[in-house]
């Protein structure tokens, strides 16, 4: 029987090559490289100081764009006139290359230089915020080329002005919806799109919306079929997610199920790894996880008028690859302002050393969050900072999962590495990162509000919540609203004294968290559709109007706010740590080895 089947197995592809051959002597073919979520990881990790492009064989880091540029280039030697280069989208906003974008605009003009046709924009580049983001393009399309960008479903705001520089690149074709282009003879239509769960992780895209992805790519591709493309891509940063073994869902899957004729979805957004394609509807989805893990390899050819697999790869951007030395220059160069730069506004350098570690510390938004001994670091750190830096303190830190965009690899860390953790975002200042912010609730809301966390994460993992300062004993077995037995906030002596979480109890408890992650109010109502309301307040009781009146202020004696940061707070806290071995740098303490729970399940 064994013998059987391995025979049947060898037969299969056998006949799977012949078919390829056949396919490639037959039809014109072409080749997708691809990648996604990349986040400005210009280097490799971790840690950076490990990090050798132009060396193999000597270090265990992976990614970096001169590795990336050495594969494409590779790749595309070997049928370069069928060739097609593609980003699906959140190329930026990671590293503290993405802070200098708005001052030296680098990395969509590198882009180019390496190879890269089209990008894609997806929610993280809405992080600037439409006006911050037009500039950004501007400058960089200004001071050399730059790839195709690509932006499908964008509906912009007729009696605001802050998108109208946005939308007049969309009117000049810097950005366009959809694009057509031939490659071996083939008519290739080209665009991308927004996905919903994408749509709400981007607060700052306002007043720019995002019309629902089936009406915009119905409306595009049968457009794109009206000028006659014989393949149509989409480059749509939605996303996958697993629905059991070997089963996917999500919103890429639902698009291909919805609309015919496109027949390949270049997924983004959810950072998933397809070590194979999914084939849904004749339509092939592919993503190749993310940060420049791998480079995807698609080829297919036209036969019977359809676009037919015939090989895909995903390309480890690891250490056997020797980086490309004229890329390596370039980001070496804008290491240096980017360093100088935030010397002068933090006081910090990339590489200057923050803390080492023997043991690993992780958060993966899409495994197992409770497990997590970063996120309660993270946690810890915003509430030290806050209570050590800020006059009034705070009585909770929180921090949500989906801001933790890396983990913490055993070895030195320097403060790029560092950075890396807590890079999203931006403020009123020239200090990278989402600025902290405190309001107050009454013992009643808090309880709402930690109710409806413990549940918001099942349908948005980035929702996912880390405590520091408290203890939660809840019942997963109850309903909605009915899970929490007790909380507990710490004292200034540290010990844990139980909240009165009953109507009586008119106290207000601070909340510090960073200003994106205090949204969470508008997620409580949406997801209770408005039947639970609760009201941030100010120290005195008084309802602010909006986030911003929020933001703390960490020097009461200057005229101007000076913002916090959590990855200056994630720094701080662990340059504070002791040094165990007496090397003259800070070890993390082992006690975040294991994973701490604020959150403790109770029958």
């Amino acid at each position: 029987m064994q013998r059987n089947r391995l025979l049947l197995i060898i037969v299969f592809f056998v006949l799977k090559a012949n078919m390829s051959t056949a396919l490639c002597q037959d039809s014109p073919g072409l080749v997708i490289l691809h990648t996604n979520d990349m986040h400005s990881r210009l280097e490799g990790y971790a840690p950076t100081s490990n990090y050798t492009p132009l060396v193999t064989g000597n270090d265990i880091t992976v990614g970096g764009f001169s590795r990336i540029a050495t594969i494409l280039k590779n790749e595309k030697s070997r049928s370069p006139s069928s060739t097609l280069i593609v980003d699906a989208g959140d190329f930026l906003m990671g590293t503290f290359f993405h802070y200098m974008e708005e001052y030296d605009p680098f990395q969509m003009a590198l882009m180019k230089e390496m190879g890269y046709d089209f990008l894609a924009l997806g929610n993280h580049e809405f992080d600037y915020g439409p006006r911050r983001l037009a500039a950004i393009i501007n400058n960089s399309a200004r001071d050399g080329d730059i790839p195709q960008l690509l932006l499908g479903n964008a509906v912009f705001d007729k009696k605001q002005e802050s998108d109208d520089d946005l939308e007049k690149l969309l009117k000049e074709g810097v950005i366009k919806r959809s694009t057509i282009i031939e490659k071996n003879g083939i008519r290739i239509g080209l665009f991308s799109l927004m996905g919903s769960d994408a749509d709400e992780s981007a607060p700052y895209a306002a007043p720019v919306t995002f019309d629902k992805v089936t009406r915009s790519s119905r409306k595009i591709v049968k457009d794109l079929k009206n000028q006659g493309c014989d393949i149509i891509i989409c480059l749509s940063h939605s996303g996958l997610e697993t629905t059991g073994p070997d089963e996917w869902g999500g919103e890429d899957v639902k698009l291909a199920e919805k609309i015919d004729d496109i027949d390949i979805i270049i997924s983004s957004h959810t950072h998933t790894r397809l070590e194979e394609p999914l084939l849904i509807n004749n339509t092939l989805i592919v993503q190749t996880e993310s940060y420049g893990h791998y480079v995807g390899r698609l080829e297919i050819v036209l036969s019977g008028g359809q676009a037919k697999l015939v090989d895909y790869k995903l390309i480890p951007v690891n250490d056997q690859v020797k980086g490309d030395p004229y890329v390596r220059a370039q980001i070496l160069g804008q290491k240096s302002i980017t360093s100088d730069k935030l010397f002068e506004v933090t006081g910090y350098r990339l590489d200057d050393k923050v803390v080492e570690t023997v043991f690993e510390l992780e958060c993966d938004e899409y495994g197992g969050l409770s497990e997590s001994n970063l996120g309660p670091l993270a946690a810890d750190a915003v509430y030290e900072y806050v209570n050590e830096k800020s006059a009034a303190g705070a009585d909770i830190g929180m921090v949500a999962a989906g801001v933790i965009r890396d983990g913490i690899k055993p070895g030195v860390q320097s403060v790029q590495d560092i950075f890396r953790v807590m890079s999203l975002g931006s403020g009123d200042d020239e200090v990278p990162g989402y600025p902290l912010a405190r309001v107050y609730v009454n013992a009643k809301e808090l309880k709402r509000i930690i109710e409806i966390l413990l549940v918001a994460y099942k349908s948005s993992p980035s929702n996912y919540c880390y405590y520091s300062g408290l203890e939660v004993k809840y019942n997963p077995g109850k309903g909605l609203l009915r899970k929490i037995e007790s909380i507990s906030i710490k004292n200034e002596q540290g010990k844990l004294i139980p909240v009165d979480i009953s109507r009586n109890n008119e106290n207000l408890y601070s909340i510090t968290a960073n200003s994106y992650m205090l949204e969470f109010i508008g997620i409580i109502q949406k997801m209770t559709f408005g039947l639970i309301r609760v009201k941030p307040k100010d120290i005195k009781g008084i309802e602010i109007p909006d986030i911003k009146s929020a933001i703390i202020d960490f020097d009461t004696t200057g005229d101007s706010l000076q913002e916090g940061k959590e990855w200056i707070a994630l720094v701080e806290y662990l340059m504070s740590m002791k040094d165990a071995d007496n090397d003259g740098i800070s070890d993390i303490e082992k006690r975040y080895a294991e994973p701490s729970l604020c959150l403790v399940p109770v029958e």
